[in-house]
């Protein structure tokens, strides 16, 4: 009996853990979904999470309100993706290379507003308690006590899976994403379908950096992102472009994250640095295998993804 209180006592607080370290990947990948769907190519994701990270943790320390500082850090991932939409599908500039520039611009632009925020805390996001179930052994504290942006990434997967597969946006999304020209032929305005798409996919990564930023570790830290933005990419390809894998897969990566936590404390000898690896390690095996069956990988990914659509006529 004792032994059993010992393992729950150390399984609640683990899997506790994992959710945390999970959410922000749940956000940046679903988003991130969304925005290959309809055919963008978006590699900035890092940059908008570490904007997104900064602007709610400045507005939430300046403020105190962490309502007003999650809809910060969700707007702030817009308007950086908005910049990259404007210059890919309005100026018809490379997806790869607006992406990447910027993710090295967030990177910066972060560093620069979070400078007098360095060595500040945030007493983090209050739990949704609900009265008496809350109190259930394992239960309870598992599925009962978290903040609203836990439970949102939920929502946001399934209404994400609904609308992608069952409502006509959805179908609008994937027929941008699979053959624009026929989308435009029909009437569709294939850029406006497209910016959406890569505004919302921007205010899902700003929420993933504002949850890293008020609620994982409730402080600033230059580059706190620490890569994660990678991998919510690695988990749209290998979650085959649907949101719920995408999910389940970006718990699988908070369950290899936070492995790094307890492994010490059960007396391994590994050495830390080499437990930190592992998420990074664990993206590029992901990454190898996916493309040692490249032929699977074309046929689930949208047909147009990374063309820019040039209206003809």
């Amino acid at each position: 009996m004792r032994s059993d209180c010992n393992m729950t006592d150390w399984l609640v607080p683990a899997l506790l853990t994992i959710i945390t370290a999970s959410t922000p990947l749940v956000f940046a990948a679903v988003g991130e979904v969304v925005v290959e769907k309809s055919g963008v190519l978006n590699l900035g994701v890092e940059g908008m999470m570490i904007v997104g990270a900064i602007s709610a943790f400045a507005v939430g320390v300046t403020t105190g309100s962490a309502m007003l500082a999650i809809l910060t850090g969700a707007i702030s991932g817009a308007l950086i993706a908005f910049i990259f939409g404007f210059l890919t599908l309005n100026l018809l500039a490379n997806q790869v290379a607006a992406g990447l520039a910027l993710t090295i611009f967030g990177l910066g632009f972060s560093a620069l507003l979070g400078h007098s925020f360095v060595g500040k805390t945030f007493p983090g996001l209050p739990k949704l308690e609900i009265p008496v179930i809350s109190e259930i052994p394992f239960i309870g504290p598992l599925l009962f006590n978290h903040d609203i942006l836990v439970y949102g990434s939920i929502i946001v997967v399934i209404s994400t899976t609904y609308v992608l597969n069952k409502t006509r946006t959805g179908l609008l999304i994937r027929a941008v994403g699979e053959n624009h020209d026929a989308a435009h032929s029909i009437g569709y305005s294939v850029n406006r379908i497209r910016m959406a798409c890569v505004l919302f996919g921007g205010g899902m990564a700003g929420l993933g950096g504002a949850y890293l930023s008020l609620a994982y570790t409730p402080l600033w830290v230059e580059g706190m992102t620490s890569g994660r933005g990678w991998i919510a990419l690695a988990l749209v390809v290998f979650a085959s472009w649907k949101a719920w894998r995408a999910f389940l897969g970006a718990y699988l990566f908070g369950g290899i994250t936070i492995i790094q936590l307890h492994t010490q404390g059960f007396g391994v000898d590994i050495a830390p640095e080499l437990v930190s690896m592992l998420p990074y390690l664990a993206t590029i095996v992901v990454l190898v295998l996916i493309s040692r069956d490249s032929s699977r990988a074309k046929l689930n990914a949208p047909a147009c993804l990374g063309k820019s659509f040039h209206a003809s006529g």
